[in-house]
């Protein structure tokens, strides 16, 4: 859940607007409970947070369709009638350098069933960081259907490009990508902070009110509050588990967690292996950073071409493939062409859906020899479920069923956010001058035993240095909570359940 539950009384329903406004100076919750903490937790960070999960929200529902979003908007490029035998995988690539002879060709995508084009890539200086040119040929005819930029490890087209760099940082740059962490490092403890309260509440109902109490499903014939919190509640229950999921592979790939991510799994020995191309040796090394792209946020970085060298890389690009097919590297793949003698020819199995290995080879265009293989099977755990885990955050790895779980899951989150503010909204008092609905009690702290705050404190600070934005914007909830309990200590001295605790 992504907005906080506003319920003050957890027995009584609120039938008039007049109730909510009462119920802030009430707490139903026993003595040394966690509760009112995690509700007034819930409810800042709702209220504060929940702008960039919405939009999170709204560019990741977009992200989650991207893939069949571009298998439409470029059908012409990516797909054609043609039927016959698919000519030599070199003969297709020099076709594309004819079209692109002022570009260097540093890897090729083979058509790998009939009607698709083959994929070549060009490195161009032109463009920016890890964004390649692609010319897209016909298989059959080796004619071109036309060129385009491509972005990343999954060569992703113009529009999925683009809405993934709206969804990563808001076409803002590195400066961008703190709202997505932001809204990735909150998302999991709003999540299990709502589904505490909305747990907590159902059994205050059948143990104090002996009421029939609804967990999974809604009152039908609620009316008004209790109809939005019903409806709140139920649907981030039901979706808290996808939440905490994309909570924590966003951060996988986030800037500050990110970094510290990687760090654990390169000390756990949890990254992914990569495949070492320089010819005599085989040895597989282990990755230095341990971050998946995120959409492929890989560099592409070129060589200095040797003409001679690059032009007897393509020549054996046939020989290459049908090696890597021996050692079952045979699905949709992408082929490395170095331009210089000393570099191995890679087969790499790309991301596709319903394919969970992605295997590679290296091969030594010369004589056809694999050098070294990089087996999915061989990975640690860790980083084979990380690399299932972003697949699954990408809408690829069980296509089109993938992305319509996602963007159901976007709309549910949505709905949450929307019906948490008209929450709050519901709460507002309808007489005297105060408009806004008053936060949970103050002084919580105070209800908890020593030995929990201890426990909370230290948990706090262990995930706040783990994932430094939510250590920080958390610290900076702390200082105004204390900094607004200390000005109405000051102006309303006479009012102790407000104004005697400027912490909780």
């Amino acid at each position: 859940m992504s907005v906080p539950e506003l319920d003050r009384d957890t027995i009584a329903a609120d039938s008039s607007a007049a109730e909510p406004a009462r119920s802030a100076a009430q707490d139903s919750s026993p003595p040394r409970s966690m509760r009112p903490l995690i509700m007034r937790l819930h409810f800042y960070a709702g209220i504060l947070v929940a702008p960039f999960l919405l939009i999170a929200t709204i560019s990741g529902g977009l992200y989650a369709i991207a893939p069949t979003l571009e298998q439409v908007l470029y059908r012409d490029l990516l797909h054609v009638d043609s039927t016959g035998p698919a000519l030599p995988v070199a003969e297709q690539v020099r076709a594309a350098q004819q079209l692109r002879p002022d570009l260097t060709v540093s890897a090729v995508r083979p058509a790998s069933e009939v009607g698709e084009t083959t994929r070549v890539l060009f490195t161009d200086p032109s463009l920016g960081e890890s964004e390649r040119t692609a010319v897209f040929i016909d298989p059959a005819t080796a004619s071109s259907t036309g060129q385009s930029v491509v972005y990343g490890s999954s060569s992703a087209l113009p529009v999925r490009t683009w809405i993934s760099q709206l969804h990563r940082h808001l076409h803002l740059g590195e400066p961008g990508r703190i709202y997505s962490e932001l809204a990735a490092s909150w998302l999991w403890v709003i999540a299990l902070g709502g589904v505490y309260l909305w747990v907590q509440r159902y059994r205050t109902q059948r143990t104090r009110t002996r009421q029939s109490a609804r967990l999974l499903t809604f009152d039908r014939g609620a009316r008004g509050r209790n109809r939005t919190l019903g409806w709140h509640g139920t649907t981030g229950l039901w979706i808290a588990v996808g939440l905490i999921f994309l909570s924590a592979t966003g951060l996988t790939w986030s800037t500050y967690a990110g970094a510290n991510v990687g760090e654990l799994r390169t000390a756990l020995s949890w990254t992914t292996p990569t495949l070492d191309t320089t010819l005599g040796v085989s040895d597989t090394a282990p990755a230095a950073g341990g971050h998946d792209g995120h959409d492929g946020h890989d560099g592409h970085t070129a060589a200095i071409a040797d003409t001679g060298a690059l032009d007897r890389n393509i020549g054996a690009l046939d020989r290459v493939l049908a090696a890597a097919a021996e050692h079952r590297v045979t699905e949709h793949v992408e082929m490395s062409i170095p331009a210089d003698g000393h570099t191995a020819v890679t087969v790499t199995e790309t991301r596709q859906p319903w394919q969970f290995v992605t295997d590679a080879v290296a091969i030594d265009p010369a004589t056809g020899a694999v050098t070294a293989t990089n087996t999915f099977a061989d990975w640690p755990l860790a980083a084979q479920l990380t690399t299932w885990g972003i697949a699954l955050h990408m809408g690829i790895l069980f296509g089109l069923l993938n992305q319509l779980v996602l963007l159901a899951l976007a709309v549910a989150l949505g709905t949450v956010i929307v019906r948490g503010y008209q929450l709050w909204w519901q709460r507002r008092p309808t007489r005297g001058s105060r408009r806004v609905a008053r936060p949970p009690l103050r002084g919580t702290w105070r209800r908890l035993h020593p030995v929990t705050v201890v426990a909370v404190v230290a948990a706090a600070v262990t995930v706040g240095w783990f994932a430094p934005l939510l250590g920080l914007s958390l610290l900076a909830f702390l200082l105004v909570d204390v900094a607004v309990g200390l000005l109405r200590r000051r102006r309303s001295p006479e009012h102790s359940p407000e104004g005697t605790s400027a912490t909780g």
